[in-house]
């Protein structure tokens, strides 16, 4: 609640409480908290030099070591017509403002890592095309599901495993002590996308959709082939030998993002192949 007073607000909300000092000061002590439990779940970090070769070599390592469940091939080959609108829910928490929170990095970083990551960004936004902005092609994959499109209209049904991957993102990139775990999330989350997100669309097609409901995956597959580079090269190198203090930062950010992601995956995974949902359990029946 504390982050989206810095995102969209809530209605009926004064736009000042986004700056009350009172609120700044609990955020910071519950971010102290969750930032520590992200590293302990992010684990040792490896050596690196800051060469924006030899840190483009550590994420893409990283992105190759996937032993977790895996969500999108469930969704390829066993995902139900409930099961496929509980995984948008899922995900609607971060897609209805993907891209947002890796934003606030933008002006914490300089040179060639800040022309890398406005070169996503300017992707995720449709290149200045609102029908080809990311946060809108999801917007129409939901509709065509029958489901609801407004940010936030499913927050009761979201697991705090969620929520925490989600608040990992804007605790990252809203703080400038963090500029390099905010560039390794966004490396990590380009290097581990495209595949999955081809998977996802087979998977919504088996389930007779077509466009326009499977041209968010469809454009990820494209998009994020070509990120995936730019990303581990470009952004998180580009960084590393522009400034080497944030180097190990940068690993952590990656190696927190595949824990996360990690445990999402495994809860819900373990629930559907239980023939459970996986949404928030006090939520009561959404799809």
């Amino acid at each position: 609640m504390l982050y989206e007073l810095h995102h969209r607000g809530f209605a009926e909300v004064d736009d000042r409480w986004e700056w009350d000092p009172g609120l700044i000061s609990l955020r910071a002590r519950i971010e102290e908290d969750f930032e520590q439990a992200l590293r302990d779940v992010a684990g040792p970090l490896p050596s690196v030099e800051p060469m924006s070769s030899e840190v483009a070599q550590a994420l893409f390592e990283l992105a190759a070591d996937d032993a977790g469940p895996s969500v999108s091939k469930f969704i390829q080959r066993q995902v139900d017509a409930a099961q496929a609108r509980e995984f948008l829910i899922l995900k609607s928490i971060y897609q209805l403002k993907e891209a947002d929170p890796h934003t606030w990095a933008i002006p914490k970083l300089e040179g060639c890592a800040k022309t890398a990551m406005v070169e996503i960004q300017a992707d995720e936004y449709g290149n200045g095309h609102l029908p080809r902005m990311h946060s809108e092609l999801f917007r129409q994959t939901m509709r065509g599901l029958g489901l609801r499109d407004d940010f936030g209209a499913y927050i009761d049904s979201i697991p705090a495993v969620t929520l925490a991957a989600v608040n990992m993102i804007s605790l990252f990139g809203m703080h400038r002590r963090l500029r390099g775990a905010i560039t390794g999330h966004l490396a990590l989350y380009e290097m581990t996308s495209s595949i999955p997100q081809a998977a996802y669309a087979r998977g919504f097609r088996r389930l007779g959709y077509e466009s326009p409901v499977t041209d968010y995956f469809d454009e990820h597959v494209e998009a994020d082939a070509v990120h995936e580079q730019i990303a581990g090269r470009d952004l998180a190198g580009g960084l590393a030998e522009d400034e080497p203090d944030p180097v190990p930062d940068i690993i952590f950010g990656a190696q927190a993002a595949a824990a996360v992601d990690a445990l999402a995956g495994a809860k819900y995974s373990d629930a559907w192949e239980a023939g459970r949902s996986a949404l928030h359990a006090g939520a009561g029946a959404v799809v």
